[in-house]
C-alpha cells in the first residue's frame, strides 16, 4: 500500500525562500498545505491543516519561530515534526527550539537534495540534527552565565535510567552513533537501541536530540569533560 504524501507547513517572511522551498518539496511529491508569514499564522496553519512536518523560520514577525514552536509541541499526540529554518548554525534561538521540542534545523542555503531528505528523515522519526551539531550548540550556550536559569522544557531526572542507559545516554550525548556505541561498549547494535528507545520513553524525551540536550542539562555530561559521569561497577 503507497504511503500517502507527506504534509508540510511552511512558515517564513520571505516570500522568495517560501516559494523556492515550495516548488523543491512539490517536485518530490511533497505536499506543501499551508504557508505562514509569522509565528501566529504558523499556529493557526498547523491546528487548521494537521500536517506531518512544519519547516519553521527562527526570526519572524509578531511571533517569532521558537514561541511558535512551543504553543505547536504542547506534547498531545499526532503532533507534527518542527525543523528550524535559520541562517546561522549557531543562533541561540536554535537551541531553545530544541529544547522546546523541535527536531532539528536546517540552514536557510540548504541545496534542494538535503532538504528533501530533511523532511523524509522526520517522517521516519530520526532526529535531523546530528548530536555532535547539537553538543556544540549545548556547548556554546551553556557557557553563557545565567542561561541554565531560563525556561527549559525537557530537564529530566536520570535516577528512572539504570547504570548501563546512563552510560549509554553520555555517550550518545559525546556524538557517538549506535554502532559507535556498540563497539566502545561491547555491545550488540539492536541492543544499544533498545537502550535507546528505553531512554527516551522513561524520559519523555522526543528523540536523540532533546536526549543529547538532557545530559548536559542533568550534569551527565559536562563542558570541557569528554567522558560522561557512569559508576565504575560492570552492568548490562
Amino acid at each position: 500500500m503507497t504511503e500517502p504524501p507527506l504534509r508540510v507547513v511552511l512558515a517564513d517572511d520571505q516570500t522568495l525562500v517560501r516559494s523556492g522551498f515550495r516548488m523543491i518539496l512539490r517536485s518530490d511529491g511533497i505536499e506543501v498545505v499551508a504557508e505562514a508569514t509569522n509565528g501566529s499564522e504558523a499556529v493557526d496553519a498547523v491546528r487548521r491543516t494537521r500536517p506531518d512536518v512544519v519547516l519553521m523560520d527562527v526570526r519572524m514577525p509578531e511571533m517569532d519561530g521558537l514561541e511558535a514552536t512551543r504553543r505547536i509541541l504542547t506534547g498531545t499526540p499526532g503532533e507534527p515534526r518542527v525543523i528550524i529554518l535559520t541562517t546561522f548554525d549557531l543562533d541561540q534561538y536554535v537551541y531553545e527550539a530544541l529544547s522546546a521540542g523541535a527536531s532539528g534545523f536546517l540552514l536557510k542555503d540548504v541545496t534542494p537534495e538535503q532538504l528533501i531528505s530533511a523532511i523524509h528523515t522526520i517522517r521516519s522519526g530520526d532526529a535531523l540534527l546530528a548530536p555532535t551539531v547539537t553538543r556544540r550548540l549545548v556547548e556554546r550556550f551553556t557557557r553563557q552565565d545565567g542561561h541554565a536559569g531560563q525556561t527549559i522544557a525537557i530537564h529530566r531526572d536520570l535516577a528512572s535510567l539504570t547504570p548501563r542507559e546512563r552510560e549509554v545516554l553520555g555517550l550518545m550525548a559525546q556524538g557517538l552513533s549506535n554502532v559507535e556505541v556498540a563497539d566502545r561498549l561491547h555491545l550488540a547494535e539492536t541492543t544499544v537501541k533498545t537502550h535507546v528507545s528505553r531512554i527516551l520513553a522513561k524520559l519523555q524525551l522526543r528523540d536523540r536530540v532533546q536526549a543529547v540536550i538532557a545530559a548536559y542539562e542533568t550534569g551527565l555530561v559536562s563542558v570541557g569533560r569528554q567522558e560522561p559521569v557512569v559508576p565504575s561497577a560492570e552492568h548490562t
